[in-house]
């Protein structure tokens, strides 16, 4: 038996065609063809692929096995090409074949996630890359070219390459598990008990904050890579530290942590930028995507005038 020869993407489309509309006469006038032209199409690529894709022996044509089975891969080309064209139109037109975005760990996710798909909607043919950290390694990733755009917490030292605008901030708070020792304690809590205790510290990992520490008051601390690891480490009631308050507000409802009232303060503000090179301007996809954050302004405004360091 001969090998099955190469398919034209016109003959799978009209074959798409003649199920999608059910039938040789309507997929001619869907077309614009005569029918004569879609059963000699067909036929052809029937006789390409050395398979009966269609039973003829009932009045409306029906899928064979085969046909079921090569039908959902002529959509998978059919679409591609279709993809690959729009991003080409997109290109021409300037629009960037892709975006990456670095976010900080504490931004909220509800919120990240509603931009995200708002992006997916509004440019369908640009690709989305992001990645999550946290501190200093957001603005390296933005140095070092691997994303276009940051969003970013408050750091010391920010680069001249880096240009930064505030858009907002998230409002941490000190917690603990209500079985903690700390917890136990009524009334302010004192800076110096509250040292002898494990305080946990989501890990800078970048080079431009190396040797500096952001809030942390303990002698003692445990450095973890994520939020969500130092978020169940809390709730398993080892150690105490700072997080969102967006995150936790279920926990803290349903009695899993408890806010811990010290002398430092209950909350305090972690200033939020976008960031972006300096000397490379953004595409206009990327410009769009900067825009959802300050748009954000109303609900999380800026507090340039309270700022702390995050532990």
């Amino acid at each position: 038996m001969r090998d099955p020869g190469l398919p034209s993407l016109d003959q799978l489309r009209v074959f798409i065609a003649v199920i999608d509309q059910g039938g040789f006469a309507h997929a001619a006038r869907a077309l614009h063809r005569t029918q004569s032209v879609i059963s000699y199409t067909i036929a052809n690529l029937e006789e390409q692929l050395n398979i009966e894709l269609l039973d003829r022996s009932k009045r409306k044509p029906v899928l064979t096995e085969a046909g079921k089975a090569l039908l959902a891969d002529a959509r998978a080309v059919s679409l591609k090409v279709d993809g690959m064209r729009s991003r080409a139109k997109a290109l021409s037109a300037g629009l960037e074949a892709e975006v990456s975005l670095v976010v900080d760990v504490m931004f909220p996710a509800c919120t990240l996630v509603k931009i995200l798909h708002a992006f997916q909607r509004e440019f369908p043919t640009v690709s989305m890359r992001l990645r999550m950290e946290a501190l200093g390694a957001v603005t390296e990733l933005v140095m070092e070219r691997v994303c276009h755009i940051g969003i970013s917490g408050w750091m010391p030292g920010m680069p001249e390459t880096i240009e930064r605008r505030s858009f907002g901030f998230v409002t941490m708070v000190p917690v603990a598990s209500p079985l903690h020792p700390l917890a136990q304690i009524g009334g302010k809590i004192p800076t110096a008990l509250l040292r002898e205790h494990i305080q946990l510290v989501v890990t800078d990992r970048s080079k431009l904050t190396a040797g500096q520490d952001f809030g942390v008051q303990a002698l003692r601390d445990w450095r973890l890579g994520d939020l969500g690891s130092k978020h169940n480490l809390l709730r398993s009631g080892i150690g105490w530290g700072n997080m969102p308050l967006e995150l936790i507000q279920d926990d803290l409802a349903r009695g899993l942590l408890v806010r811990l009232d010290i002398n430092d303060g209950n909350s305090f503000s972690f200033p939020l930028y976008v960031i972006h090179r300096g000397d490379e301007e953004p595409g206009p996809a990327g410009k769009w995507l900067m825009q959802q954050f300050f748009d954000l302004e109303p609900s999380m405004p800026a507090d340039s005038d309270h700022v702390k360091r995050l532990g």
